[in-house]
């Protein structure tokens, strides 16, 4: 059984939401990753995605776009990146991390090569945004063989047959896209996710995470009434270059803890205020 896997599993039997923060490794500085990974832990994180810094994001809004540019200028590159999984797992071997990306590195890389690096530093999970799953089954073979989830992208706008590709080549967890646009986007349409996601879930049993769009603590509850996971990323990123490095650390956890209790709070069957997240 996978990490991401068990640790489903165990959210479930508690009847609990997964929280999965995205941070891209290098921002604010290459020294401060491994720190963040570990904050994020503390304040309530079940799973982490860790973005693979890439000079063209097609899917990224401006927040995220900035971290990544960020990190490109401190020269983060994909072998970094697996150094600092390698480092996280020195002290935590039982939090799964993903690592979110585009193809590009990884093609330079060799895709096998990269799956057994990845599995070497302790990686859990992938998701490479320009993959889809009808041009990457030989990639997702070579990840599932070496205890690597191939995670895949759903959007508003996929078609039957994406979800039935998807949810057949995928594994670990599906990762719903909440909006049409790029991450950071603030349209989240509540009504359109409570339509679309049982229709996902009548072509798979794998959880389902949603992502984009949501940025505090009401905005996860509600989300998390329909998702088996919330993912949030550009709001985490905003908390981090709103103040000055030193203080990254700090910041995320106070932004992160809010958001772990009024997801605990569902679990108990408590209603969260949406003055009081």
């Amino acid at each position: 059984m996978s990490r991401i896997q068990g640790r489903f599993e165990a959210l479930a039997e508690d009847k609990r939401k997964a929280l999965i923060p995205y941070i891209t490794a290098g921002d604010p500085h290459p020294s401060l990753t491994v720190p963040l990974m570990r904050a994020l832990v503390e304040a309530g994180s079940d799973i982490l995605e860790l973005g693979v810094p890439f000079s063209d994001p097609m899917a990224d809004g401006p927040v995220i776009q900035r971290s990544g540019e960020r990190a490109l200028k401190h020269g983060v590159g994909l072998k970094d990146v697996l150094g600092m999984v390698k480092q996280f797992r020195g002290d935590d071997h039982a939090t799964p991390l993903v690592l979110m990306g585009y193809a590009n590195p990884i093609e330079a890389m060799g895709t096998r090569a990269f799956v057994e690096a990845a599995q070497r530093a302790g990686v859990d999970g992938v998701i490479v945004v320009d993959y889809p799953p009808e041009e990457c089954a030989e990639f997702a073979e070579l990840a599932k063989a070496r205890d690597i989830d191939p995670i895949f992208l759903l959007a508003p706008t996929s078609t039957d047959k994406r979800i039935h590709d998807v949810a057949r080549c995928g594994s670990g967890y599906l990762y719903y896209v909440s909006l049409r646009g790029v991450t950071g986007a603030a349209h989240l349409d509540l009504s359109e996710l409570a339509a679309r996601i049982p229709k996902i879930r009548a072509a798979t049993r794998l959880p389902i995470g949603v992502g984009f769009g949501i940025r505090d603590a009401e905005s996860a509850r509600r989300v998390a009434e329909t998702a088996d996971a919330v993912v949030i990323g550009s709001g985490l990123i905003q908390e981090i270059e709103a103040g000055a490095p030193a203080d990254a650390v700090a910041r995320v956890k106070s932004f992160l803890r809010p958001i772990r209790q009024a997801l605990d709070r569902m679990a108990t069957g408590e209603q969260t205020s949406p003055h009081r997240p």
